[in-house]
């Protein structure tokens, strides 16, 4: 266990931050992680986010909590990628899709859909693809039950889905709420067809890499999931940073190293929250 990131860090040259459960839990930042991001200044840090929301709004989220830009370089989002996959269509996937998008997910996150010529329906069956950003503010996100109807009549119309957020569930204040990735997965087990955009996609650390600019062995990857963080990390052939105190806080039982191993991942090192 590392007593911070002061130990590790003047191995590499950049650094990928994931944002909830590192550097903050939906209401409020972590002032460890905040120092850390400041004694990091004058190196690049990209914060990346599964949020599935454009890069912008999540900065001005982030900012209200004291994470302001001066803390980092670059911030990339699974929302934004998302955006640009709509909006460029250079992937036969996306260029197949049409136009006319069903969204499953909060108002707030329908800035992923905006401005790149898509027209919003209420109705799954005058839609030609299926956008989810997970669940929304109105109904219990506790568990599927509230979505499956919504689910069912896609999958009866053969949407395609675009999962923004490819986490199953974060920890906001304590409570474990779903995201859309727990949607995906249902919508994938049921026969329907998901294009999964965010970690643990190699792709996303592709584009992160290319906004950093730097070999891949002079980077660290910090992140609290094995799932998306660490193994998106290991899958792209960077180093990773375990920070414990995350989304299986409740699931380490004293034996972190374990944990990871059972899982099929070494990451550098583990910490339990990121701090300096």
């Amino acid at each position: 266990m590392l007593p911070g990131l002061a130990s590790l860090a003047e191995n590499y040259d950049g650094f990928i931050v994931d944002l909830w459960g590192v550097v903050h839990d939906g209401y409020t930042a972590f002032p460890g992680a905040v120092d850390c991001l400041r004694q990091l200044a004058g190196r690049p840090v990209l914060l990346l986010s599964n949020a599935p929301r454009r890069a912008d709004s999540v900065g001005r989220t982030i900012g209200r909590l004291g994470i302001d830009d001066s803390l980092y370089t670059h911030l990339l989002t699974s929302g934004e990628a998302t955006w640009l996959a709509l909006r460029d269509r250079t992937d036969p996937w996306f260029a197949a899709l049409g136009t006319r998008v069903y969204h499953l997910g909060p108002e707030r996150d329908r800035g992923t859909a905006d401005g790149i010529g898509l027209t919003l329906v209420s109705d799954p069956a005058a839609a030609d693809f299926l956008l989810n950003t997970g669940p929304d503010d109105q109904r219990d996100s506790a568990g599927l039950d509230e979505f499956t109807a919504d689910l069912q009549a896609c999958l009866y119309a053969r949407l395609k889905m675009i999962c923004a957020n490819p986490d199953l569930e974060i920890v906001r204040a304590g409570a474990r709420i779903l995201c859309a990735g727990a949607l995906a997965a249902w919508y994938e087990a049921h026969g329907g067809e998901v294009r999964w955009i965010g970690k643990p996609d190699p792709a996303i650390y592709a584009q992160a890499m290319g906004i950093l600019g730097l070999k891949r062995d002079r980077v660290l990857a910090i992140g609290d999931s094995l799932r998306t963080d660490i193994a998106g990390a290991a899958a792209s052939g960077i180093d990773s940073l375990w920070v414990l105190g995350g989304i299986h806080a409740a699931e380490i039982n004293g034996d972190a190293a374990g944990a990871a191993r059972a899982a099929g991942h070494s990451p550098k090192g583990m910490i339990w929250e990121l701090r300096w």
